[in-house]
């Protein structure tokens, strides 16, 4: 069973919810924080997950694991709702990289994952959850109207413009009235996030990104066993 399996099994089917995507990361700066039930670098690791819930209406969660030492289980540590999150920031618009940032309502955490891959499956997941659900609220609200007549809908988040997004741009402002539609409901934006993770041709690069976690987790295999055959070598 992979983490991922393992984490839904322990964590969210008990709460009668279901895990979209599972990440393991690591803070890009530390917060200095003193406590004597701090542990040393290395001795837990973090996830930061992205679920649903089953029950009517459904919500999106993001939530804190923490697995401490040898321990098979998983500790939730912190919960947040899809309303408590103001901002995905991707760090570089132009390439992949591991780095983002979460700004929710009391706090801001900066992350950094195993592999731009990870951080890119991440983000698209969450970035298309949030499109989900937003849809759904804007039903729930009697908006579906006005969507369904729109010859091309904007998605209801606010994703920042990057350098080639200046003809979104002009038509984003000779359509007034769908801009105010779409603002009228809090979300989060994302910011600094490559066009291929918020728009076109996103299930292709899903499978991509997968592929290169797997051929990521193979070689990572392929070094243990290495450095393992190696030290008994020396012994």
């Amino acid at each position: 069973m992979n983490v991922q399996s393992a984490i839904n099994k322990e964590i969210f089917l008990p709460c009668d919810e279901r895990l979209l995507v599972a990440v393991e990361v690591h803070r890009r700066k530390r917060r200095r924080r003193m406590s004597f039930l701090s542990l040393p670098k290395g001795d837990y690791k973090t996830y930061i997950c992205v679920s649903v819930t089953k029950k009517k209406p459904r919500q999106l969660l993001i939530t804190k694991l923490k697995k401490f030492g040898d321990s098979f289980s998983f500790v939730r540590r912190t919960q947040w709702t899809v309303e408590q999150l103001r901002q995905v920031d991707g760090n570089n618009p132009h390439k992949d990289t591991p780095e983002f940032d979460l700004v929710f309502d009391n706090t801001v955490d900066q992350w950094v994952a195993n592999s731009s891959a990870d951080k890119c499956i991440f983000v698209q997941i969450l970035y298309h959850g949030c499109l989900t659900y937003c849809k759904r609220k804007e039903a729930s609200l009697g908006k579906t109207g006005q969507t369904e007549k729109r010859q091309e809908p904007q998605l209801p988040l606010q994703v920042a413009p990057g350098p080639d997004d200046r003809t979104r741009q002009s038509a984003s402002k000779a359509q007034p009235a769908q801009t105010k539609s779409c603002v009228s409901l809090s979300r989060p934006e994302f910011i600094n996030c490559q066009s291929k993770l918020t728009r076109g041709g996103c299930s292709m690069n899903l499978a991509i990104y997968r592929c290169k976690v797997l051929v990521n987790h193979m070689k990572s295999i392929v070094a243990a066993k290495k450095t393992s055959a190696s030290i008994k070598r020396t012994l």
